[in-house]
């Protein structure tokens, strides 16, 4: 009986350590949970975009965390388990407009409304996406899927899980990691670019501050851009909707409540659920291809080439503007649409220069014209290939 005791005890025992994380553990699991901890260490010690990749890297630590498919309904991609559902907020396209929604609550516009000609930065900036589509396609991949991973080059993460989940939904995983990576690498990757491309004199200029802009103006403009936006690209309206209603929210004058709240508590939830949920696809055995790399490859080149697009367009603008209206070249990066992070390397590329020149204020009409720029393209390539 002791015997069959020890026995019993013995099979169950090993029955356990088939079931733990050691037991299942592979190579794969280890290089994800390493590039989950690196998320997290750039996010701490750097302040690199940290509300968006502490949950991601936290949230690829959780997705490889090894474990023996029983039947337990714990993985992301098991039918009912509870990280399953909440990525269906992924998956489905839900999370990407209530990030619109808060990011056009806490938007001002007016940059942009004071100097309307600011929008054809953005829309230069949006070169990245559709070089890198055109890349894409000539590297093999099908035109739905070359779509998902040009958006990237927008710098915009919902606006590239709303793409790919409708898209390219088997890629999504590796689009939107590599999409918010680039976000994050944002002071990393553009100031060389914007020194290369740029003369000291350019560097230098002065452009006119900005006029004052009217609390009608501004209550009129998100209508006037969701008209018009959604008139042009219909297959956009659930970004460019919200973005444009969040931003009538804050400008009315009588929504206070509700605009806080979209910018507040209620971006906050979405962008803690998108994080967790989009590191969590990051599972090794789903993720670790050689795929996955090129999308990597793709979306820094898009990203750069969204970069020199947006300096390089300001330059060849300049030639047919009057001297005291010329533009400064270094405000061309910010029509990717890294809101705000893009348009403060304008400005602290800028000051290292001429400490008392403050592009701040004139970058940021770029910057949000690129949040509406990558949305319509966004718009443009669903509404061809979805």
């Amino acid at each position: 009986m002791h015997d069959s005791f020890l026995s019993f005890l013995g099979e169950n025992i090993q029955l356990f350590l088939t079931y733990t994380g050691f037991y299942n553990l592979t190579w794969g699991h280890l290089a994800m949970i390493l590039v989950g901890l690196i998320f997290i260490f750039l996010a701490i010690r750097y302040e690199f975009e940290p509300m968006l990749l502490i949950p991601i890297g936290f949230g690829i630590l959780i997705g490889n965390i090894p474990f023996k498919d029983a039947g337990l309904q714990i993985g992301i991609y098991e039918e009912g388990s509870v990280l399953n559902i909440l990525y269906q907020g992924v998956r489905q396209g839900w999370y990407p407009p209530l990030i619109f929604l808060g990011i056009g609550a806490m938007t001002d516009f007016s940059a942009l409304i004071s100097n309307p000609k600011l929008m054809l930065i953005g829309a230069a900036a949006q070169l990245g996406i559709f070089g890198a589509y055109t890349i894409a396609l000539q590297l093999g991949f099908e035109p739905n899927q070359a779509a998902a991973i040009g958006i990237i080059g927008g710098a915009d993460g919902p606006t590239a899980i709303f793409l790919s989940s409708k898209l390219a939904p088997n890629l999504m995983g590796a689009i939107a990691v590599s999409a918010y990576s680039y976000m994050a690498l944002v002071p990393i990757i553009q100031p060389p670019f914007m020194r290369l491309l740029t003369t000291k004199k350019e560097r230098l200029i002065r452009m006119k501050p900005p006029r004052v802009v009217s609390s009608t103006e501004k209550m009129i403009f998100p209508i006037i851009g969701l008209l018009l936006t959604c008139f042009l690209v219909p297959s956009g309206m659930p970004l460019l909707g919200m973005l444009f209603f969040g931003n009538l929210l804050k400008e009315s004058g009588v929504t206070r409540r509700l605009a806080e709240t979209a910018r507040g508590p209620m971006i906050d939830i979405v962008t803690i659920l998108l994080g967790v949920t989009v590191g969590a696809s990051t599972q090794a055995s789903q993720f670790l291809s050689f795929q996955s790399i090129m999308i990597f490859g793709l979306g820094a080149l898009s990203f750069v080439i969204a970069t020199c697009g947006g300096v390089m367009f300001v330059k060849f603008f300049n030639l047919f503007l009057k001297k005291d209206n010329k533009i400064n070249p270094l405000i061309g990066n910010a029509g990717v649409s890294a809101v705000p992070d893009s348009a403060r390397i304008s400005q602290i590329v800028g000051l290292e220069y001429d400490s008392t020149n403050y592009l701040l204020m004139h970058a940021m009409g770029p910057n949000v014209a690129g949040v509406i720029g990558s949305a319509v393209a966004a718009g443009i390539l669903l509404g061809f290939l979805g």
